[in-house]
């Protein structure tokens, strides 16, 4: 059946809006040619987004002719300020951004482990009040979405981070106080891993791949799963939680409440720096995943006996955890992500990706990630702006 006018109106400013955000500002003319409405459809459209606020003149194009024609057209995009969170076991990365995702403000606090739930969310709700006013005077007022990326399970159903052994108590504190503090704002959370594996698909490593696994490579070790360009969480939230795999080599096997005896054992940044120990590199005590990563972008750099023997033996640990996520979900390419992927860069894709193809018969593509440790807070970025912009944009 043929859409109804008001229908049809809808779809289009859809249309209008989505190009505008693709391709930045525009004139109605050039609005016309990539929707293909006629002109008078056109001028409808910009007047109505107009009149709502959701676009505005921005400039005026190259052309001499003088008219609406001229006009450039574009997202109004102080109409909404975002906020997107990296929760991390040490502290919090914070940014805020405008409703087309330019980022405004940037703030990072660390947290003590030991200074209490209350305190721990009182100083993280505070770096997200500072990074708002650093952004402008009404971003903290006028804050739309916040997303958030953390470590550990997100229920699928409630979407609450439940409760996981090992991560501090505030984190599960930290959606609630936001909300309290924020009470019209949208506040979500994800995990950390599928919020990079995001960032990857859509500015980093993974742009032309619509199935593949992001192995995060940082402090710990995890994955995330896309399938037909889609997202798979699992039953329960726990898809990729690749740490508690039992791998050899690693002299035990995990248990429900410690990853020690799975893969993690052989991939998490404290067993990285006990073998880059073994080859005689220097490695701080205790290593976290930028102190891993520094270390795996000197041994890429030096290129000696003992750097080369210490990244063979890496991604010998690496193609195992891949070679059995590879055989029960064959991705068709794997994506070395978090600061430490980024760090062994070509380097240490290529070596896993020669061994798993000796452990596995499907031909699997291995990629160092781009975005390393920033993924998370790019991915929470996207998915805030996502939502922010679906609710504005709708009819």
């Amino acid at each position: 059946m043929p859409a109804s006018p008001s229908t049809a109106r809808a779809i289009n400013d859809r249309l209008a809006l989505r190009l505008l955000q693709q391709e930045g500002p525009l004139t109605a003319g050039q609005l016309k040619q990539l929707t293909g409405l006629s002109r008078p459809t056109v001028s409808d459209l910009v007047e109505r987004l107009t009149v709502s606020g959701l676009i505005r003149v921005v400039g005026e194009s190259g052309e001499q002719r003088r008219g609406p024609n001229a006009r450039l057209y574009g997202i109004a995009a102080d109409r909404a300020h975002l906020a997107a969170l990296d929760v991390r076991t040490g502290g919090v990365l914070v940014l805020v951004s405008d409703l087309v995702g330019r980022v405004l403000a940037e703030v990072a606090v660390p947290i003590d482990a030991g200074s209490g739930t209350g305190p721990a969310v009182g100083q993280a709700v505070a770096a997200v009040e500072e990074a708002a006013r650093k952004a402008g005077p009404d971003a903290w007022a006028g804050l739309h979405t916040v997303g958030i990326g953390a470590p550990g399970l997100v229920d699928p159903a409630t979407g609450d981070l439940r409760d996981s052994s090992g991560l501090p108590a505030w984190h599960r504190s930290l959606v609630a106080a936001l909300q309290r503090r924020l009470p019209t704002a949208r506040v979500t959370v994800e995990n950390e891993t599928n919020l990079a594996a995001l960032a990857e698909q859509r500015e980093g490593a993974a742009r032309d791949r619509d199935t593949f696994v992001l192995l995060w490579l940082g402090h710990g070790v995890g994955a995330a799963v896309v399938l037909d360009g889609r997202l798979r969480r699992g039953a329960s939230g726990g898809t990729g939680e690749i740490g508690f795999l039992p791998v050899p080599g690693t002299g035990s096997l995990p248990s429900a409440t410690d990853c020690d005896g799975g893969f993690h054992a052989l991939a998490g940044a404290a067993a990285i720096g006990a073998l880059a120990r073994e080859h005689g590199l220097p490695a701080e005590v205790p290593l976290d995943g930028p102190g891993a990563a520094r270390l795996v972008a000197r041994a890429v750099a030096a290129g000696n006996e003992a750097a080369t023997r210490f990244l063979d033996t890496l991604a010998d640990r690496l193609a195992i955890g891949t070679a059995a996520v590879t055989a029960v979900l064959d991705p068709g390419c794997v994506v070395l992500g978090g600061e430490i992927g980024q760090a062994g860069g070509e380097p240490l894709a290529a070596r896993v990706a020669a061994r798993l193809k000796r452990l596995s018969p499907l031909p699997t593509e291995v990629r160092p990630g781009i975005l390393g440790g920033t993924a998370v807070l790019r991915g929470a970025l996207l998915t805030a702006r996502d939502r922010a912009q679906d609710e504005l944009f709708a009819p």
